[in-house]
């Protein structure tokens, strides 16, 4: 952006609020003179912030800490950041659950809850469960729907811009569902949706396992993986949307089906679903030689699929998250194999977030909506005097 000029005052009013908001999100209950040190702005300028902020309902007053005395006259008011002046709701979608979780502007989470879902649902009953567990979450937390300033929607598939899920095959009726204009129905505010994977590995940047890392890679491992992204500390969608669908390599010739890598007999497993599933992986742990074979064959399959996109992306680290995360043993052979394959092996860490990942990050996409409004003009001009 070019420089300011005498010509742009409702430009410079808007970065001047931006950086005064930021100053009070950050730093708390300040007083005239403590955000005039910090932001270098005059003093009649933060007057003038401050007083459209509070007409706003971003900022309040507050009483004088205890104890602060001044050598003439009463303690000077201080003023706050009002994080209840709105809400954001993050929401998982997945095949056997539903999730959602809100927080006030300043991210910190107020209330979450999920529901049961049947693996085998429709788009109705899933977006009713959808509706559900967000009246519920809300009504406990004593948030009103209309506050909502943001949402954001984590959903298996390969998702557009609009929120239309272009493929999703791991939910009935799932692909072309218009997912984001039937959940702006329920809502008077913006509704982002992504990828599931994706969502999760901006969570365990925000609050879990990659929160040192710019570059990593979150694998959402289950009967078929997907795998999320962050470059540079951005996430990586790809042309179309589709980075990251490592469950598809085995139709490109790397393997065969889950149904037969978990396989312990000589047919696939059917049904093919997590109870099945967790069912070979207890008869391994008990010692059960095919049931160790057919483990060790989906954990190389999982090895072959990470190794992948790390020698595509050359992230810092990967993280496992998803159900395969609880799996014994997984992150050894997960090592030795990025070792074997990558020139440059990553560090290797389970989610510290679990079956939460995915609502968070959708939670945290929502509030960098928000945030976006607030304070992008503060980093692209600097604020003047």
């Amino acid at each position: 952006m070019g420089r300011l000029t005498g010509g742009d005052p409702s430009l410079l009013r808007r970065i001047n609020s931006a950086v005064v908001l930021h100053t009070l999100r950050d730093a708390g209950s300040l007083t005239l003179t403590d955000i005039t040190r910090i932001t270098g702005l005059s003093r009649p300028t933060v007057e003038g912030v401050v007083e459209g902020l509070i007409e706003a309902g971003l900022v309040a007053g507050s009483a004088p800490e205890e104890g602060e005395t001044r050598r003439q006259g009463r303690p000077a008011r201080r003023f706050r950041f009002r994080a209840e002046a709105g809400h954001l709701l993050g929401i998982e979608i997945g095949p056997h659950r539903v999730a959602a979780m809100v927080a006030g502007l300043d991210g910190e989470i107020i209330g979450a809850g999920s529901r049961e879902v049947s693996a085998k649902a429709d788009a109705d009953e899933r977006l009713a469960g959808v509706r559900l567990v967000t009246d519920e979450v809300l009504a406990r937390a004593g948030v009103a729907r209309d506050s909502l300033r943001a949402v954001g929607v984590g959903s298996p598939g390969i998702v557009e811009a609009d929120g239309t899920v272009r493929l999703g095959t791991a939910l009935p009726q799932w692909t072309g569902l218009a997912l984001g204009e039937r959940l702006r129905c329920s809502f008077s505010c913006p509704v982002l949706v992504e990828n599931d994977a994706n969502a999760a590995a901006v969570a365990e940047q925000w609050k879990g396992a990659a929160t040192d890392s710019d570059d990593i890679v979150f694998v959402l491992a289950g009967l078929s993986p997907g795998a999320g992204s962050l470059i540079g500390g951005r996430l990586h969608r790809g042309f179309g949307g589709a980075a990251g669908e490592i469950g598809a390599l085995h139709l490109l010739g790397r393997g065969v089906t889950p149904e037969r890598l978990l396989s312990t007999t000589d047919e696939p497993l059917h049904p093919l679903d997590e109870q099945a599933v967790a069912q070979v992986f207890a008869e391994a742990r008990q010692g059960d030689p095919r049931a160790q074979e057919a483990v060790e064959r989906f954990i190389l399959r999982l090895v072959h699929d990470v190794a992948a996109l790390v020698l595509a992306l050359d992230p810092e680290l990967v993280v496992i998250g998803g159900w395969a995360a609880g799996l014994d043993g997984v992150l050894d052979p997960l090592r030795d194999e990025l070792a074997r394959y990558c020139l440059r092996p990553p560090r290797v860490a389970l989610s510290l977030l679990g079956e939460a990942a995915v609502a968070t990050g959708a939670l945290r996409l929502a509030i960098d909506h928000v945030e976006e409004q607030l304070f992008a003009v503060e980093s692209t001009v600097t604020a003047r005097r």
